[in-house]
């Protein structure tokens, strides 16, 4: 398959900064968020293959190879639709995350609240519903992640 069938075929298609500042398009097929909190895309490269007929003849073809991509190093590409895409580790209903915070003296706070695709969730965490989100602000036993702001999106 030309690069053109495969863009028609599969979908939807991100832009990957490698590690080595190279960018390749590539198809992505799911986001997964690991224990330690990071999302990870898991994607599919079309890499150049060697495809041997019966009658021995070889052609180069497009096999697609499974990669892993930090969410911090993959671009949408303009026209391409992501709203389908499963987020393995968003569990249905838990919108929401509070981490478990370093204490450094006993009056510091010991849990923050995140949206639940925050890049600042760092360590160990629970997902938790709204309901509880907005329990846990109101009684003040957890402090707002003053980059995802979920106190805006809950209005607390």
């Amino acid at each position: 398959m030309d690069a053109e069938e495969w863009r028609s075929k599969t979908g939807p298609w991100v832009r990957a900064h490698m590690p080595d500042e190279q960018e390749l398009d590539v198809i992505i097929t799911k986001w997964i968020r690991a224990k330690d909190g990071q999302w990870w895309a898991e994607c599919e490269a079309i890499l150049p293959a060697r495809h041997e007929s019966a009658d021995g003849t070889t052609k180069t073809v497009g096999a697609p190879t499974p990669i892993s991509v930090s969410a911090e190093d993959i671009d949408p590409i303009p026209g391409e639709t992501y709203s389908a895409l499963p987020a393995d580790g968003a569990v249905a209903g838990r919108q929401w995350v509070v981490e478990k915070l370093h204490q450094y003296s006993e009056d510091a706070p010991s849990r923050r609240l995140h949206r639940r695709d925050c890049w600042q969730v760092k360590g160990e965490y629970e997902r938790i519903t709204t309901e509880d989100a907005v329990e846990r602000l109101a009684r003040e036993v957890v402090v707002r992640c003053d980059v995802c702001r979920p106190d805006k999106a809950l209005r607390r």
